[in-house]
């Protein structure tokens, strides 16, 4: 099915469509279905108590308003992210929300036996049946002495280059149709098929890059672009999606979501003082010194060097900010740009408070409903 027909399709229902429900429901007046990524952030003066706390109230008011999904990233060692368990948040995360779509964005494959995967999002999928997805990224999700440390092994590059075999061992197991002389042919990963009929969390690709663009487009999965941390691959990955794909089981036609870091505030300089705490922490994390997310004191008070300086404005360049309608002009020139047929938001600040008032002022941006 086309996109367009996917969107009418799930109008009719009032939820989502096409296989899996991987397709959104444009609503209000967003020209896109838009979403949700949440790094569950930990800021300054801050306990990830909070931040988990956050987190599960950005689900429920990205339900309320009609986001079409909300999903948690995978990072390690990281003292400014509280993420690093996304299975264990998303069931958090489902005992307290009810229709919206929860899934990882992403879980690092590399750093899982596919098994491990297969059960804990089996599991999910038990739990709210009909709303998880499960994003895969094939990147660490932290430094190579982490990564050695979860994987129990300095070997990290044959990780990376195993990720499609271990993509296709990890989709056998969440299906239970290994070949009889498989040697995990009377494996099963449970909760799943083998317990009897049951749906099964749609696969996305996650990438940075062209590597994954290029196998889920061959493979014909969905795709999830990090454009909020490589802007400058986000039209040539993207292409190189479409000119690869092959009609599957799963999806007739590319069907490509893009991340994107966006803050709305009541005006430009709330916005801009709001958004230099997370370039901040950018800064420290590229030269080595992550720690918690700066305060915007912290972040004004900071000396910056110049070549710090350039790094922050070339950041904050690919981080629509602003007033609410500032924002929404950013996000549609960026679909325009990319053809992404959905938005994954993410807002990456000090400030609880304000990231939960930034998503209700994008949301009033477009006109999206409250259903509270």
């Amino acid at each position: 099915m086309s996109d367009d027909n996917a969107r009418r399709d799930g109008a009719a229902d009032g939820g989502s469509a096409g296989p899996h429900g991987i397709h959104g429901t444009a609503r209000g007046s967003a020209p896109v279905p838009l979403s949700v990524l949440d790094l569950v952030t930990v800021g300054s003066g801050g306990t990830a108590t909070q931040a988990l706390t956050t987190s599960v109230a950005l689900a429920k008011l990205a339900e309320r308003r009609g986001f079409h999904r909300h999903w948690v990233a995978e990072h390690h060692s990281m003292p400014g992210v509280a993420s690093s368990s996304p299975a264990v948040i998303l069931a958090h995360l489902a005992a307290h929300t009810s229709r919206i779509r929860l899934g990882s964005g992403g879980v690092m494959l590399p750093n899982h036996a596919p098994l491990v995967i297969a059960e804990q999002f089996g599991t999910l999928e038990a739990m709210a049946p009909g709303r998880i997805d499960l994003g895969l990224g094939r990147a660490p999700g932290t430094d190579g002495a982490t990564a050695a440390a979860l994987r129990r092994t300095d070997r990290l590059r044959e990780g990376a280059e195993d990720f499609p075999e271990h993509l296709a061992e990890l989709v056998r197991f969440l299906d239970d149709d290994f070949p009889d002389a498989h040697r995990y042919a009377r494996i099963h990963a449970v909760p799943g098929p083998v317990q009897g009929p049951t749906g099964r969390p749609p696969v996305w690709l996650l990438g940075s890059s062209g590597f994954s663009a290029r196998l889920a487009g061959t493979l014909g999965l969905p795709f999830a672009f990090a454009h909020h941390f490589s802007a400058r691959n986000t039209v040539p990955a993207l292409d190189l999606y479409r000119d690869s794909f092959r009609p599957s089981a799963v999806l007739d036609a590319p069907y490509a979501l893009i991340g994107v870091s966006a803050f709305a505030a009541d005006d430009e300089r709330a916005a801009r003082r709001e958004v230099l705490t997370g370039a901040l922490s950018m800064v420290r994390l590229r030269t080595g010194r992550p720690g918690l997310v700066p305060t915007p004191e912290e972040a004004e008070a900071y000396p910056f060097s110049e070549i710090e300086r350039d790094f922050v404005e070339g950041w904050l360049g690919d981080v629509v900010h602003g007033t609410p309608d500032e924002v929404r002009t950013g996000l549609d020139g960026l679909r325009k740009r990319t053809g992404a047929d959905e938005l994954m938001i993410t807002s990456n600040v000090h400030g609880y408070a304000a990231k939960l008032r930034s998503y209700e002022l994008i949301a009033d941006a477009y006109g999206l409903p409250d259903a509270g």
